[in-house]
């Protein structure tokens, strides 16, 4: 938890940007997994953590732009809590920790909002995306299920989105201990791989590194020689000589700020010709969306900017032909990179998705595009320091998708479908980094870089 006065302040241009009604923000509560008492470890609403820093479960909260008031509805432990949890703060004394004078029970919080309907006034909510928050809307405000996403209020959305999007010092200072954090997974990942692990064993090493520094991974860890598959959660190969392991992992501390990173690694510690050209192609895209990536300037135009490194190399393979600017026009990299550069990252590892990616990742003048690849983009915004966003490049080999466009002859006057048959093994590479946004450009989170370049990476591996 931050100072005070950081959620006093955060609240504050909340309400004077919604301007009228009331806000509600709706913490989560614990969701059992197989039987009721034994349940997912508790994560809190990140909206909810943003503005008041209560990190506890069967929470919620109410601004009144017209008054000022702030309110926190939350029910004090009783004896039997006490006998399993041990004594806990009151609701008033963790709610005056974040500045917060007005507390009462949850069961309060349904009249308070009855009244304000009464009145005639705007109750503004944020999109529900946990069962247990749709069904207290439904009870509280008599809204059905259907129609809760539209109801939703597009002016909360925006004001939390402005304020959320740009990281205050205190919160880059969190996400610099984070990609630390991520560091270490990666690097202990890169010392321990060998061959003849089962891939659930790197996978346990690495959660294992980061709950012992953190208080989770901030989203499945993904870690396949399959890398072709852009999301393979599966763990259940072993690991063989000349292949290339995808993995995708990140932290979350116990503030919840996130990491995000990516490297793939030659399973034997050493690449071949063939990948190593593949490999180089995705880290001079990745540099250059580092270089690239300044203040004005669209994080759209940078995804293209790398598009168009990865058609040339692939190009200078031989896999592709024709003029590198026609061919990003026509979206043939969607072929290779069928997903967007990055995304927003912070108390959420895709930042504040569940708002709504057009809200957070494109400015009111922009338009999310169709094309594959590009329309995938879930970050396209001008950039302005404090974004905190991923630099995540790839190059893959699909053979479904290469075997439609194939079948279909989409592009087929810019690519060499016979010379992509000999990838058809290969997987796929990608290579992320998480970035700051500064008035001077773009810096990598956390101490220190991930290894990444191919003498780097075949260094770190296999040394004890």
């Amino acid at each position: 938890m931050f100072e005070k006065q950081v959620y006093i302040s955060r609240r504050r241009k909340l309400m004077e940007k919604v301007g009228d009604g009331l806000i509600l923000l709706l913490g989560n509560s614990e969701a059992s997994c197989n039987y009721p008492d034994n349940q997912y470890q508790f994560r809190q609403d990140s909206s909810f953590l943003y503005f008041f820093g209560l990190d506890k479960p069967d929470l919620a909260a109410v601004l009144d732009p017209g008054t000022g008031e702030e309110w926190v509805f939350g029910d004090d432990v009783d004896i039997d809590d006490i006998i399993w949890m041990g004594p806990q703060p009151f609701i008033a004394d963790q709610a005056a920790e974040v500045g917060v004078a007005h507390t009462a029970p949850f069961a309060k919080l349904a009249d308070c909002l009855m009244e304000a309907q009464k009145k005639g006034r705007t109750i503004h909510f944020l999109p529900p995306y946990r069962n247990h928050n749709k069904l207290l809307l439904h009870r509280m405000l008599g809204l059905d299920f259907d129609r809760m996403k539209a109801g939703a209020s597009t002016k909360l959305i925006e004001a939390v989105v402005s304020l959320r999007i740009t990281k205050e010092p205190c919160e880059i200072e969190e996400i610099d201990k984070a990609c630390n954090l991520g560091y270490a997974m990666h690097v202990t990942a890169m010392k321990m791989m060998r061959l003849g692990m089962v891939e659930q064993e790197l996978v346990g090493v690495m959660e294992g590194v980061c709950r012992s520094g953190g208080v989770m991974t901030s989203f499945p860890t993904i870690l396949s020689q399959h890398g072709e598959t852009l999301h393979n959660h599966r763990h259940d190969a072993v690991l063989a000589d000349g292949r290339l392991c995808v993995i995708d992992a990140g932290a979350e501390i116990a503030s919840h700020y996130c990491s995000d990173n990516t490297r793939t690694l030659p399973t034997g510690g050493k690449f071949t010709q063939k990948q190593k050209d593949i490999y180089n192609i995705v880290l001079a895209a990745n540099d250059y969306a580092r270089e690239a990536a300044f203040p004005g300037v669209t994080y759209r135009d940078v995804h293209l900017g790398a598009a168009k490194i990865i058609v040339q190399g692939l190009k200078n393979l031989g896999l592709l032909r024709g003029d590198v600017d026609e061919m990003v026009a026509e979206g043939v990299q969607g072929l290779f990179m069928p997903h967007g550069l990055g995304h927003n990252m912070g108390l959420d590892v895709h930042d504040m998705e569940d708002l709504g990616e057009n809200y957070v990742g494109y400015d009111p003048d922009q338009t999310r595009a169709r094309q594959l690849g590009l329309g995938s983009l879930r970050m396209a915004r001008r950039l302005v320091p404090g974004h905190v966003i991923t630099d995540e490049p790839g190059i893959y080999f699909i053979p479904a998708l290469i075997e439609k466009w194939k079948g279909e002859g989409h592009n087929a006057r810019f690519i060499n479908f016979d010379r992509l048959e000999s990838y058809y093994d290969f997987g796929g590479i990608r290579l992320e980094d998480d970035l700051l946004i500064t008035p001077k450009g773009a810096r990598i989170l956390g101490a220190k870089r991930i290894p990444i370049t191919v003498e780097e990476v075949e260094a770190t591996m296999y040394t004890d």
